[in-house]
């Protein structure tokens, strides 16, 4: 039925004016007084008929301006006062047609094609009707008036035949499609019906046949052997569509479709060498639609993390740029295929062609920024970043990032701004919302606005209870101002549970025992810490030199103390402590 309406509403939409002022034109010139053959009537007096004709335009103007409810009442009134007004009843059933009340329709419709056979638009209308209720076996009729009122019109030959085909009469489509082709010539549509029917009957030879003939006639088409090829693979004879595509190869090899479908019959082989050189080859062509590249290569994509679809991947969307070097889209795609493969640097590339082709697309300025922010590179986020902003003002995440950059760079006053606009523009995005009211809190902290600062970590810890770094810096800041220390000891022993052998967790979690006077649990955990630390941190020997000097141990505590400042620490603190050789807040 979907076939059906396809050409009907070809014709509906280009003639809907037409058929308006045809009907009008009609009435005009209706006689009204005049005796139907098929429906009794009276003779309308001159002021009925007056009445009608106004009613008429009336009903119209009111239909024109959707007012379809009191345009039916006028309608209806017409046809109580000249019930044979075939005008009247084909606007009344369209109306209900409207209303999706295509059974009301059809005794209006039909009425009107006994009283008026050869009003084309009547028949059209009719036609729909029976096709939306499902009376698919009323529409042979339809079809015939349709091809005796306009026998030149191909398309009430192709309603015909599908309707043929919605019944599984196929011998009877085929016939109306040897009417179509002495009419038209053969042409694709026609040899198109013609196969189809000939694989739903499963005459897979005879539906070859048709375009071996097409073939015949025609040995440069491609298209005839990519469907030849098609129809020969899609019922399990792919030998027979390899030797059309090879044979078309040979013809044409720079035709992409040819090494597309090339790739999908060795693919099914199972030769996948020779599958993926095909499609190296048709990503070559810069003919073959960029899209429908992209959509083969994310075919790859529920295959990573295997080695070889990545690879795979990546020089097809290599291939693609190189087909393609004006199109933003391949160097995105190109650039995310690199990022998959770990080449940050040539991925950075990739998206940065891609933005000064085409910098409408936020999500290329995201991945830029998101592998300069990996790579601590805070210039190049911040300008970058920046640059986003000021065309994507309303992304939360590129705020957060340009946020942490000028953060990394001690700039907290800028960092705030950018982080609060994150927090205001994403209501819905726990995870961003959590980082940002983190790093707030990590601003206000260093700009000695403790109370803000812990209003923050709250805030971020009401959107993640379980965020490490959250629960880690919270606690920290809290044991350095000697305050609720019972919860800072509850919060670093549950980022250590999430983030275990994490050496800035286990010295944090160390100091906060410290702080406790828990001397031996902190000699513990800073020893653990100690460990597992790769960068030998000097603020860590300096905590162990603490722990120890409270638990008598001077000597110990003063070596670690000046292993801290070998490290780099050039306090003035920590030089006092090693020159008194005693702890000092």
């Amino acid at each position: 039925m979907q076939d059906l309406a396809l050409y009907r509403k070809k014709r509906i939409k280009a003639g809907n004016v037409v058929a308006v002022l045809f009907l009008i034109s009609c009435f005009l010139s209706h006689d009204v007084n005049a005796q139907k053959q098929t429906v009794a009537t009276k003779p309308l007096a001159p002021v009925d008929s007056m009445m009608v004709k106004q009613l008429f335009f009336s009903a119209i103007r009111e239909k024109t301006i959707e007012n379809t409810k009191h345009a039916a009442e006028m309608f209806e009134r017409i046809l109580q006062t000249d019930p044979s007004n075939d005008a009247s009843m084909f606007e009344l059933a369209n109306i209900k047609k409207s209303h999706n009340d295509y059974i009301g329709a059809q005794p209006l419709l039909e009425k009107a094609v006994v009283i008026n056979p050869n009003n084309e638009w009547y028949w059209v209308a009719l036609a729909d009707s029976y096709e939306k209720s499902n009376n698919i076996n009323k529409l042979e009729n339809v079809f015939n008036q349709l091809i005796r009122i306009s026998p030149e019109k191909p398309d009430y030959y192709f309603d015909k035949a599908n309707a043929y085909l919605i019944l599984k009469r196929y011998d009877d489509a085929l016939k109306v499609y040897d009417q179509l082709e002495a009419i038209t010539g053969i042409n694709d549509d026609i040899l198109a019906s013609r196969q189809k029917i000939y694989l739903k009957q499963g005459k897979v030879d005879q539906a070859a046949a048709e375009i071996e003939k097409a073939i015949d006639n025609n040995p440069g088409q491609m298209r005839y052997y990519l469907l030849l090829a098609e129809i020969y693979n899609s019922n399990g004879l792919a030998d027979k569509a390899l030797k059309v595509l090879l044979q078309a190869e040979k013809l044409d090899s720079n035709n992409g479709m040819v090494h597309l479908a090339l790739a999908d019959i060795y693919r099914d082989k199972k030769d996948n060498d020779a599958s993926f050189n095909q499609l190296v080859l048709a990503f070559s062509n810069p003919d073959i639609r960029i899209d429908q590249k992209v959509r083969i290569i994310s075919g790859y994509f529920p295959k990573f993390p295997e080695t070889s679809a990545k690879s795979s991947a990546l020089e097809l969307s290599r291939v693609l740029t190189v087909a393609h070097p004006a199109d933003a889209k391949a160097y995105a795609l190109y650039g995310d295929m690199l990022l998959q493969n770990t080449k940050l640097k040539e991925a950075k590339a990739a998206y940065k062609k891609s933005i000064e082709l085409n910098n409408q697309v936020y999500a290329v300025h995201e991945q830029l920024v998101r592998i300069e922010l990996s790579e601590n590179d805070m210039e190049a986020t911040i300008k970058d970043g920046e640059n986003a902003l000021s065309l994507f003002p309303n992304q939360g995440w590129m705020n957060y990032m340009v946020g942490v950059a000028w953060a990394q760079k001690k700039q907290y006053k800028k960092a705030l701004g950018y982080v609060t606009n994150a927090t205001s523009l994403e209501l819905q995005d726990k995870d961003l919302l959590s980082l940002s009211f983190s790093l707030l809190g990590d601003c206000y902290h260093s700009l000695n606005d403790n109370k803000s600062s812990d209003a923050a970590y709250e805030k971020a810890l009401s959107y993640n209870p379980d965020n490490a770094y959250t629960l880690n810096n919270y606690a920290y800041y809290l044991s350095l101002r000697g305050e609720a220390l019972d919860k800072a000891a509850q919060m670093s022993a549950r980022s250590n549970e999430l983030q275990p052998n994490t050496p800035s967790f286990e010295d944090t979690y160390a100091w906060v025992l410290f702080k406790q006077k828990k001397y031996a649990d902190a000699k513990v955990w800073m020893e653990k810490a100690l460990a597992h630390d790769k960068e030998n941190s000097s603020g860590k020997y300096e905590h162990y030199g603490d722990i120890l000097f409270y638990l008598g141990n001077t000597d110990a505590a003063v070596a670690n103390w000046k292993k801290a400042k070998s490290y780099g620490d050039q306090s003035p603190v920590l030089e006092r402590k090693i020159n008194e050789k005693k702890y000092i807040e």
